[in-house]
C-alpha cells in the first residue's frame, strides 16, 4: 500500500529524468530549422504547441534563452515576446509545482542547519525574493524554478512576480531572436 501512495511520484520523477537526459543527449540536434518546420507543422494550433514545448523544455532544464531566441525568430518581437513569457511561466510553475510535491516533504524533512536558514530567509522576503531572482540573470533559470517550490511561498505569488519579472528579459530575447533572423535573411 506504501508504495502505491508513491508510484505517482515516482513515475513523475523517472519522466523527469527521462527528459533531461534526452535532452541532453540531443542538445545538439535543436536548430531554428527544425524548430521552425515543426511548429509550422501544428497550423493554426503552432502557437499551443510552442507553449507546450516551452514548458516541457523548461520542466527538462533546456536553456530558456534558446526559446526565447527561436520565439523571437518564429513568431516576431511582440507575439513572440508573449509567447515566450507565457511559456516560460508555465515551464516554471510546472518545476515549481513538481518541486513542491515531488520533494518538498523529504527535503524538509532533511533540512537543518544552514539551508534551513536559507529557505526561511528566501521565505520572509517571498515575492521581493522571486522578483530579484528573475531580475538578476546570475541565478539558473530552471534550477531557481525547482529550488523555489521547496519554500513555503505561495504559488499565486510565485507565478504572479515571476510573470511580471521575467517579462523584461522575454522581450530582449525575443527582439534578439527577430533581429537574428531577420539579419541573416539579409533584411536590414
Amino acid at each position: 500500500m506504501n508504495a502505491l501512495r508513491f508510484a505517482p511520484r515516482i513515475l513523475l520523477l523517472l519522466g523527469i529524468v527521462a527528459a533531461i537526459v534526452w535532452a541532453a543527449v540531443n542538445r545538439d540536434r535543436l536548430d531554428i530549422e527544425a524548430l521552425d518546420a515543426w511548429v509550422a507543422g501544428f497550423g493554426l494550433l503552432a502557437p499551443l504547441a510552442y507553449l507546450a514545448l516551452y514548458a516541457v523544455g523548461t520542466v527538462a532544464f533546456l536553456p530558456g534563452a534558446l526559446f526565447a531566441l527561436a520565439g523571437g525568430a518564429l513568431f516576431g518581437p511582440v507575439w513572440g515576446s508573449l509567447l515566450n513569457l507565457v511559456g516560460a511561466t508555465i515551464g516554471a510553475s510546472l518545476a515549481f509545482l513538481i518541486a513542491r510535491y515531488l520533494a518538498g516533504d523529504w527535503v524538509a524533512a532533511r533540512t537543518g542547519g544552514r539551508l534551513k536558514r536559507l529557505i526561511d530567509g528566501v521565505e520572509a522576503e517571498g515575492w521581493r525574493f522571486v522578483a530579484f531572482v528573475r531580475l538578476v540573470p546570475l541565478f539558473p533559470f530552471n534550477l531557481t524554478n525547482y529550488a523555489l517550490g521547496l519554500t513555503r511561498i505561495s504559488f499565486a505569488t510565485y507565478v504572479v512576480t515571476s510573470f511580471i519579472c521575467m517579462a523584461p528579459g522575454a522581450i530582449a530575447y525575443t527582439w534578439l531572436g527577430h533581429a537574428g533572423r531577420e539579419a541573416l535573411a539579409g533584411n536590414a
